[in-house]
C-alpha cells in the first residue's frame, strides 16, 4: 500500500466536503426552520453520513488509481484517467450543490443540479466497477444517499 497516496486520496474528498460544509454553516439555522418531508433524518446525521461517504469515495479513488499504471497495469491507464477525471468532476458538482441549496435557497435549481450529480455518480459507479468491483461497490452507498437527498430536496422545494 502506498500510504502517502492513500492519505491524499482520503483527504481530497474530505477537504471538499469540509470546505462546502464550512461555507454553508451559516445557513443551517434557517434550514432547521424549513418544513421537512416525511422520513427526514435528524440534522446530526447528515455530517456523519457525508463524512463516511467522502471517506468511501477517497478509498475507491485510491483503488482505482492503483488499478492503473501505478498498480502494474499500464494498458489500463486511459480508463483509469477517465475514471479519475469523472470522479474529480463529480466532486466539483457535489461541492456546488450545498451552496445552491443552503446559501442561495434555490431549491429547484439545487434539485436539477442534484440530478446532474446523480447521473455523474451512476456513471462513475460503472466506470469504477469496470476497473475494480470493490471500488464500484464503495460508490453504491453514495448513489443511494444522493437518491434520498433528491427526495428530501424536492420535498423541501414543494413544502416551502
Amino acid at each position: 500500500m502506498e500510504w502517502k497516496l492513500f492519505i491524499i486520496c482520503l483527504a481530497v474528498p474530505l477537504a471538499v466536503g469540509g470546505l462546502s460544509a464550512f461555507l454553508t454553516n451559516s445557513s443551517m439555522k434557517q434550514f432547521a426552520e424549513l418544513r421537512q418531508p416525511p422520513l427526514s433524518p435528524p440534522a446530526w446525521l447528515f455530517p456523519v453520513v457525508w463524512t463516511l461517504l467522502f471517506a468511501m469515495m477517497g478509498i475507491a479513488s485510491y483503488i482505482i488509481i492503483m488499478s492503473g499504471g501505478r498498480g502494474g497495469f499500464p494498458e489500463r491507464n486511459a480508463e483509469v484517467r477517465s475514471a479519475i477525471i469523472l470522479y474529480g468532476l463529480q466532486l466539483a458538482v457535489n461541492f456546488c450543490w450545498p451552496l445552491l441549496f443552503f446559501n442561495m435557497k434555490m431549491y429547484l435549481a439545487a434539485f436539477m443540479w442534484l440530478l446532474l450529480l446523480w447521473l455523474m455518480i451512476v456513471t462513475m459507479f460503472f466506470s469504477f466497477y469496470r476497473l475494480s468491483k470493490t471500488a464500484g461497490y464503495l460508490v453504491v452507498p453514495y448513489v443511494l444517499w444522493v437518491t434520498f437527498a433528491g427526495y428530501l430536496n424536492l420535498g423541501i422545494y414543494f413544502l416551502n
